[in-house]
Order: structure tokens, then C-alpha cells, then sequence
């Protein structure tokens, strides 16, 4: 991925300005006063997002767990957030979560975040802030492959959990959300993403 570094100071409000025009900064971020402007999704890429932003509604917001959202401002600060924020794909802040509904952001770390790799995107960055705020686990899927890393904080950090054997075959599991999550390939539709609850419904999702 090809980057650019633009100095000029009136040469950057322009093309902030252009942006927020143009509705085009919707995923902008600012990482320590660094201005962030990653590529568009593409449809694909939202589809996705659409499809787990489903399966978190049934097993959270319907049951009244919790909220979620696809997409929203995140700091690690009330005041003068948008000199540093990230946006998840999707996040759930659970009733009893740590984060503060601050009307423009969250501020703190939601419970659990989902994001989408994409080939211009690479959101291993996030995780060293996504760790410092305290989020509790973040699901990473790739958007091609739909290979996929469970992510658990322990002392600060976020660290990748291991499969676990579960239904006889192996699963990453969430501590924070009651789903599993596998990657399969379907004859036909290549890999997806099949989740299955781990609360005893018997609801399944193929992502």
C-alpha cells in the first residue's frame, strides 16, 4: 500500500475539508494527532460487517444485554477525543462495560470489537490502543480467507487465544459473548465464517 506524508499544513485542512464534503471521512481516524485516511470498505467488506452486526444484535442488543454498533468513534480520553480515536468495523459495549457512552465516542474500551482485514488495511496497528483502553477481546477476520485471530487482554495487552476443542472439532471461543466462531469452506461459496452459540440455543450463522 502506497502512503503519503503531506506537511503543509493548509494543504491538509483542504483535503479534510474535501473529505467531510464529499462524505468520504466517515472511517477517518486520528491515532496521536496523526490524521488517518484509510481506503473506502468495499461492498464486500460491509457485507461482512453487516452479517456480524446481526449475529451480535441477536445474542445482545435483542435479549438487552448490551448495545452494538457498526462503527463508532473510540478514545482513550473525554476531552479533545478526536486527537486520538479508532473506529471498529463492530463493537458491543455490554450493560456492565467499563466504556462511557460520551454522545460523540465511547470513551474506554468496549467489551468486544470485530475488525475486517482487508488487503489496504491492517488492523493489527489498532491493537496496542484497543489493548491500552481495555478492550476485553477483539475478533480479527480476514476478509478474503476469513482466517481469523480471538485476541484476550491479560495485564494490558492483548494476546491471541488458542483454539479449544469444543463439538469435537476446534473453535475459538469468546469469554465475553456467548459465541464460537470456526472457519469452514462451503463447496460453492468458498470460506466462511460459521458461529454458533455457546449458551445452549441453537442458533448458527454462516458469515
Amino acid at each position: 500500500m502506497s502512503r503519503m506524508l503531506v506537511l503543509d499544513g493548509d494543504v491538509t485542512r483542504e483535503m479534510i475539508r474535501e473529505r467531510r464534503h464529499l462524505g468520504q471521512d466517515r472511517h477517518d481516524e486520528v491515532w496521536d494527532g496523526v490524521y488517518i485516511m484509510p481506503p473506502m470498505p468495499s461492498n464486500f467488506h460491509q457485507d461482512i460487517v453487516s452479517d456480524f452486526t446481526t449475529v451480535c444484535n441477536e445474542v445482545v442488543k435483542h435479549p438487552g444485554l448490551g448495545r452494538v454498533q457498526p462503527g463508532a468513534n473510540v478514545s482513550d480520553r473525554r476531552k479533545n477525543w478526536k486527537r486520538n480515536y479508532r473506529i471498529p468495523d463492530v463493537l458491543v459495549v455490554l450493560n456492565e462495560g467499563i466504556a462511557v457512552d460520551c454522545g460523540t465516542h465511547w470513551f474506554g474500551g468496549p467489551d468486544f470489537l470485530i475488525e475486517i482485514r482487508s488487503p489496504d488495511e491492517d488492523p493489527d496497528d489498532k491493537l496496542p490502543f484497543y489493548g491500552k483502553i481495555g478492550v476485553r477481546e477483539v475478533l480479527v477476520v480476514d476478509r478474503d480467507s476469513r482466517a481469523m485471530q480471538l485476541l484476550r487482554l491479560e495485564d494490558g495487552q492483548l494476546v491471541v487465544v488458542e483454539p479449544t476443542t469444543w463439538r469435537k472439532q476446534q473453535w475459538l471461543r469468546s469469554e465475553v459473548l456467548p459465541l464460537a466462531f470456526r472457519r469452514i469452506v462451503v463447496r460453492g461459496n468458498g470460506p466462511q465464517v460459521l458461529v454458533r452459540r455457546t449458551d445452549g440455543e441453537k442458533s448458527a450463522w454462516h458469515v
